[in-house]
């Protein structure tokens, strides 16, 4: 069983929306507050960025319209993502556009998620929940599963009882991996939250971060599965049990004959 400790919400954060449109705006702060979440309205990128840095009241989620009069809604989570204060908090981004290639910049930009106009306002509401609710995951204080542990406030990792000794970074490719348990990273949001968005090295480093990772789990290291052309996945050392070796990927530990 998975057990995963949470540390204690204070008074909930404002949910920003920066968009241009203030019927719109408005609209969406209405339904926002009529579900009970509370909401501030930003009407440019500009004052969207001042009210996104406010240190006295950050923002739990932003609501992120693309088509944004001066600063656009994408040149925004660009610079939303290279801000320590705003690296990690989620985005969803609302705009007109509907083409896979807009899509697809935005969700590589750092967006959470990605909702087109018109929209309806419950299923913009319930993305909201969803996207809160992984964000939640995301304050995890530990990750247990009965042979692994991790505990993402002291850095410190044990398989079956005994302590794993990793370096920094290949704590955080850990703790990165854990924290999304199930889901895939991918190799390029792995290099972004682990090595920075202004690394331009060799994207071999990965493999080879992960190799080493799994070699100092050593029967825990199958908790993290290889995605052939897209990246990893943690998925626990209960579920990795049985699991076959990807054939495709070296770095995966081998079962003995």
């Amino acid at each position: 069983m998975v057990i995963v400790t949470h540390q204690s919400r204070e008074v909930m954060r404002p949910i920003l929306i920066i968009e241009d449109d203030a019927d719109i705006a408005e609209g969406l702060r209405y339904n926002l507050e009529r579900e009970g979440l509370e909401a501030r309205v930003a009407l440019s990128g500009e004052q969207g960025l001042a009210a996104a840095l406010d240190p006295t009241r950050p923002p739990a989620l932003i609501i992120l319209d693309l088509m944004l009069p001066g600063m656009s809604g994408m040149e925004l989570c660009r610079r939303l993502r290279r801000e320590p204060a705003t690296r990690r908090t989620p985005i969803i981004m609302l705009t007109a556009r509907s083409s896979e290639t807009d899509r697809v910049a935005g969700l590589d930009l750092g967006a959470d998620d990605y909702i087109t106009k018109p929209f309806s306002v419950r299923e913009l509401v319930a993305r909201v929940r969803a996207v809160l609710r992984r964000t939640d995951e995301l304050s995890a204080t530990q990750y247990e599963d009965g042979r692994l542990s991790i505990n993402f406030d002291d850095m410190r990792v044990t398989c079956d009882g005994q302590p794993v000794k990793l370096t920094r970074k290949e704590f955080s490719l850990l703790a990165t991996l854990a924290r999304s348990s199930g889901r895939v990273a991918t190799r390029q949001r792995l290099l972004d939250e682990v090595w920075g968005y202004e690394y331009y090295g060799d994207t071999r480093t990965l493999d080879v971060h992960i190799r080493r990772l799994r070699q100092k789990l050593g029967p825990c290291g199958e908790c993290i599965e290889t995605v052939v052309g897209v990246g990893y996945r943690f998925i626990g050392c209960s579920d990795a049990a049985g699991r076959e070796p990807d054939e495709d990927d070296p770095g995966a530990p081998r079962k003995k004959a």
